[in-house]
């Protein structure tokens, strides 16, 4: 075999002659711009050379002490023990569902109505211990003048220095004259009709005026209620709202009137 001369070793290697048919001047692009060591916007940042020195754990020490480990605020769930990623689907549903659901609630209760239990025998027999009542507070609410309380009305209120809420009846309203006479109630003189009152009170009371933003109230049951006649006029701030149905039991369904 015969031994090219370019490819003996030592013999310098030189590429293959130009066909001057197949090549022209214009196959070669011309550099528009320096190198790229000698361009302006590159000359002053540093060239970035792979190391060629092997990774020890000295190194790696070093490296972290320039480039430290960024702390995890929160763990993704897939890091997440399973019983941990249960008690954060509890949570999520507690803050999403629950929570929301008891601060309507609680707004319901503070602002519209609530629930309340009749306790005690001086509201009979319009209300009987241990009947259940809606108590609707939007009617008498200062911000909404919806109404004012009238006579007639029984309302739900608290007294100081007593723990328990009360339910009255509304008898007598600011400015009236209120008096009791052989059981039987007269408002400015006037003799008042009261068909819910079954057993009427013993004796006499008053006449006493009633004062602005003031209420009389009086139990139905009047010879075993502790009402107006005990610790006088109440205020109309300290009426928690009105007695507005009964639920419970159920052969009581039904409006309180």
């Amino acid at each position: 075999m015969t031994e090219l001369p370019h490819s003996r070793p030592g013999h310098p290697v030189s590429p293959p002659p130009r066909d001057p048919v197949r090549h022209s001047d214009y196959d070669t692009v011309p550099l528009t711009r320096p190198p790229r060591a000698e361009h302006p916007a590159v000359r002053s940042q540093p060239v970035w050379q792979h190391s060629t020195q092997a990774i020890t754990p000295a190194g790696m020490a070093e490296a972290s002490a320039f480039y430290p480990a960024r702390a995890r605020v929160w763990e993704r769930p897939s890091d997440l023990h399973p019983a941990w990623r249960s008690i954060a689907r509890g949570l999520r549903i507690l803050l999403e569902t629950i929570v929301p659901a008891m601060m309507v609630a609680l707004a319901v209760n503070l602002f519209v109505a609530q629930a309340t239990r009749v306790h005690g025998q001086s509201m009979e027999p319009t209300l009987h211990s241990d009947q259940r009542l809606v108590v609707e507070k939007l009617s008498y609410n200062s911000w909404l003048h919806l109404r004012s309380p009238q006579r007639g009305d029984v309302v739900v209120l608290r007294i100081n220095g007593v723990d328990e809420l009360l339910i009255k009846r509304v008898i007598g309203l600011p400015g009236d004259q209120v008096e009791i006479r052989d059981g039987q109630v007269f408002i400015n003189h006037q003799m008042l009709d009261e068909p819910y009152v079954v057993f009427p009170a013993d004796g006499d009371y008053g006449p006493i005026d009633v004062p602005p933003l003031h209420l009389f109230v009086l139990g139905d049951n009047r010879n075993f209620s502790n009402d107006s006649r005990t610790f006088g006029p109440i205020p109309m701030k300290n009426v928690v709202g009105r007695a507005w149905f009964s639920y419970w039991p159920p052969e009581t369904m039904g409006p309180v009137q």
